[in-house]
């Protein structure tokens, strides 16, 4: 075969072989589209109801680029005893992005409004401290499971991290310093999960589900209590301004104290079930108590001389 033969043949490969590129990358980019595609469908597809419209007094409340903070006076059961601390409850609007289900840079239609809760426990048990946070993003429209639940447990024997994505499925990845429970994935059939019932009832008390339902229990119990991820029979109940949920099984209640008066502020909440092991088990209730509410761009509080506002919290 001559050069001239051989640059003709080097030549129609080459070109294959970019003609081949090409297509896959068309396949991959279509694929990846219809995958985006149906991430969407799957939040969309999943109202359980007609879509909540907010009103001028929620907008004017909520989307004023502030957070409102609230802090609590807690008493927390923990190894049979009942340890003195803080809770703090965030609720914060954002953008949140329904693919990859975080937080959006910057705005698009295609975002989700969502109403955030970061809630915060810190107490000492004897020596050692502990350190709880739980997040949630729900949708504003009120009319879907929650997107994201995250939960995170610090103390000098380890810690622990679940998080559950609602997909076709809930998603739910455990990390824990146990061998027993080591690094789980589990996917669960969708339903209420208790850590959305705090943010619902800031949007719409009414809409909170009662009766006989399932509900998955909230991360941060579920962890503390190396519990079974799994959504257990419940009996919710909304009388006044007290919402309350018992799950039979777990020998477990909660009790969520709120305003009736929009924005439905949480006045105060008790969680009562068996704490402690072996024969000194026994019922124990947690209980947290508001100090103070504010309303706050805390990410901008970062200098020293903010620190003032924790005092206003009763956080000092």
């Amino acid at each position: 075969m001559n050069n001239s033969v051989k640059s003709i043949a080097v030549f129609v490969s080459f070109i294959c072989a970019f003609v081949i590129a090409i297509s896959c990358k068309d396949e991959v980019l279509k694929q990846e589209s219809e995958n985006t595609i149906i991430a969407k469908a799957v939040i969309k597809s999943e109202a359980l109801k007609p879509a909540f419209l907010p009103s001028k007094d929620f907008n004017d409340y909520w989307y004023t680029g502030e957070a409102e903070i609230t802090s609590y006076k807690l008493e927390q059961a923990r190894y049979g005893e009942v340890r003195d601390g803080k809770a703090v409850l965030v609720f914060v609007t954002e953008d949140f992005l329904p693919e990859i289900q975080v937080k959006a840079d910057n705005y698009s239609k295609e975002n989700i409004p969502v109403l955030k809760l970061n809630a915060t426990k810190n107490f000492n048990t004897g020596i050692y401290p502990y350190s709880i946070m739980q997040s949630t993003f729900y949708p504003v429209s009120n009319n879907k499971h929650a997107i994201k639940v995250s939960a995170s447990i610090q103390e000098w024997c380890g810690h622990v991290y679940a998080q559950l994505n609602n997909r076709d499925d809930f998603e739910i990845k455990s990390h824990s310093y146990f061998q027993s429970e080591a690094d789980q994935e589990i996917s669960l059939e969708k339903s209420i999960t208790e850590n959305q019932l705090w943010t619902q009832l800031r949007i719409n008390p009414k809409s909170l589900p009662t009766g006989n339902i399932k509900a998955i229990p909230s991360l941060e119990y579920m962890r503390l209590k190396h519990g079974t991820f799994k959504a257990y029979d419940a009996k919710a109940e909304l009388k006044d301004n007290t919402y309350t949920l018992f799950y039979p099984d777990l020998n477990r209640t909660i009790k969520i104290n709120f305003n009736q008066e929009f924005p439905y502020d949480i006045l105060s909440w008790e969680e009562t079930f068996r704490d402690g092991y072996g024969p000194n088990a026994k019922l124990l209730t947690t209980k947290a108590t508001k100090i103070k509410t504010i309303k706050s761009a805390y990410w901008g509080k970062n200098s020293n001389s903010d620190e003032g506002l924790r005092d206003t919290l009763g956080l000092k």
